[in-house]
């Protein structure tokens, strides 16, 4: 029987959309990507509540979801947004451009640079 207010792991993830199916979610949690309170939860079984903080791994992610509720269906994304609150940190400033990169040999939209011109890229990259 399960207590009042809490709610199986796969169930939970998959009705605040972490992931697309149950049967992911379950994947998810038996490979170890998802900690309850710091604890690695075990079994797609595992019961969450609300107030507890879970960590998600996915891809090259890390998501910190506070529990506020459990979940009835798996409804739009502003019904799932009400199951938890977001407590991840920032996602690291990504460097779209080196900040000693080598500025362009040609004129932007002067078309794909020649077999030539390739070349003397790459000796000049490889004189560095």
């Amino acid at each position: 029987m399960v207590a009042e207010g809490r709610q199986r792991i796969d169930k939970w993830l998959f009705f605040s959309r972490a992931v697309k199916s149950r049967s992911l979610a379950a994947k998810l949690v038996v490979a170890g990507r998802v900690r309850i309170n710091r604890d690695k939860a075990a079994q797609a079984s595992d019961l969450v509540k609300p107030g507890d903080v879970l960590t998600i791994t996915l891809d090259r992610r890390i998501f910190v979801w506070k529990v506020l509720g459990a979940g009835v269906r798996r409804g739009p994304a502003e019904e799932a947004r009400t199951l938890y609150e977001d407590m991840s940190p920032p996602p690291a400033p990504r460097a779209d451009a080196l900040p000693d990169a080598i500025p362009a040999l040609r004129e932007a939209g002067s078309g794909r640079p020649t077999k030539k011109e390739r070349r003397q890229t790459n000796r000049l990259l490889d004189e560095d």
